[in-house]
């Protein structure tokens, strides 16, 4: 039962809509809780089923083989789950593309290629589409493997490769919405994807060359020589005058310079913060030079280093700014802001 509440300010009269019987409130949450307990006991019972007698390693180490690509198929909601999976395979190097089992039988059978893999998902194993479907599979001469709850269905046993989803019980309260069997097959999906990552050797180095957009890309690939080199290179000598540091530092616009000597080795560093800090403890600035404010030993980074490591140590010691260097050699510098415009903070 629910009812309506009101209060009126400066007028203007509110109304909220208060549950009053905690019994529905109480059914609502105990729905969702056992839903969530039903699946996740799906999914152990998954989990229980795979060893040496399944067919399990045998799949992934077939379409680790093939010179195709591995097709997945399936129809109603299962299809949706066989797009889920496709596009895990494609982020993790291995080439996979959806069909959808009645586009295949009405002409998109084409799309299969001598030495592609099929999997073909589906909870029964005996949906029409897949019962047209299964033999013309066959016809080709592909490899057939079948994701499916019935091990004694058409599917099941005409497909070379059997993965099995032990899901007996829906999670709904009809047992009849596909729910507990989605999420196992989800789950199987993801299982075989990993596997073959692993069987691959599947590096954080790969995994970036398929995710180059986005911050997850970025945080994968981009590195601090992509991100120096769009700066001027700040720097002045340990006897530049006050004046001089602020004219480099302003004029490069990165808040900082470095100090270098006649070698051109580092000695130190003028930040925005050294300015502050000096202006607080000094009452004259005639005679002031870079030695007598910079910082010495600064922080400092390689070029090669990832640009999510830099973030890493200005978060680490309070810092917007890194010194770039390379085998002694000052390059530049990496800012803050360089990080917040790719997209990393």
């Amino acid at each position: 039962m629910v009812g309506n509440q009101g209060a009126e300010v400066t007028g203007v009269t509110f109304y909220c809509i208060v549950l009053k019987n905690t019994d529905q409130q109480h059914t609502i949450l105990d729905a969702a809780r056992r839903t969530i307990r039903i699946e996740a006991e799906a999914l152990i019972a998954l989990a229980d089923s795979l060893d040496d007698t399944t067919d399990f390693q045998l799949c992934v180490e077939t379409i680790h083989r093939s010179p195709g690509r591995l097709v997945v198929t399936g129809i109603g909601k299962s299809a949706i789950v066989a797009q889920k999976i496709v596009a895990t395979l494609n982020s993790t190097g291995q080439p996979a593309l959806f069909l959808h089992a009645a586009d295949a039988i009405h002409g998109d059978l084409g799309m299969v290629q001598p030495g592609d893999v099929v999997l073909c998902l589906s909870k029964s194993g005996e949906s029409a589409e897949i019962r047209v479907l299964v033999p013309l599979v066959k016809n080709f001469g592909n490899c057939l493997i079948a994701m499916t709850a019935n091990r004694e269905s058409t599917l099941a046993r005409q497909a070379d490769y059997l993965l099995w989803t032990p899901v007996d019980l829906e999670a709904d309260p009809n047992n009849l919405a596909p729910t507990s069997s989605t999420t196992a097959q989800m789950a199987l999906g993801d299982a075989l994807a990993v596997a073959l990552l692993a069987l691959r050797g599947f590096s954080p180095d790969d995994f970036a060359k398929f995710h180059p957009g986005g911050a997850l890309g970025k945080q994968l690939y981009l590195r601090v020589r992509d991100l120096y080199a769009l700066h001027e290179r700040p720097v002045v000598h340990p006897g530049a005058s006050l004046q001089d540091v602020i004219l480099e530092i302003s004029s490069k616009r990165l808040g900082a310079t470095a100090v270098l000597d006649d070698q051109h080795n580092l000695l130190g560093v003028v930040t925005d913060g050294d300015l502050r800090r000096m202006l607080q403890r000094t009452a004259g600035f005639g005679g002031v030079t870079a030695r007598e404010i910079m910082t010495p030993a600064p922080k400092t980074i390689g070029p090669d280093a990832l640009a999510v490591d830099a973030l890493a140590l200005m978060r680490q010691f309070a810092i917007t700014q890194l010194l770039v260097l390379e085998n002694g050699q000052y390059l530049g510098i990496v800012h803050l802001h360089d990080l917040v415009r790719e997209g990393l903070v």
